[in-house]
């Protein structure tokens, strides 16, 4: 029993899967981010042209 718990204390692997588990929600609030901004850009040039063209 005391060899299984020093198994289970000494397994990085659970640690390593929310490790990967967070950096890809880290980049996934940067990509909705971005696109946003971009998306509020596009928005504003796309109304700009539209005035232009009526």
């Amino acid at each position: 029993m005391k060899t299984l718990f020093n198994r289970f204390v000494k397994d990085e692997d659970g640690a390593t899967a929310i490790e990967y588990g967070l950096i890809a929600a880290l980049i996934a609030v940067a990509i909705i981010g971005v696109v946003r901004g971009m998306g509020e850009n596009l928005s504003t040039t796309f109304n700009t042209v539209n005035d232009a063209l009526n």
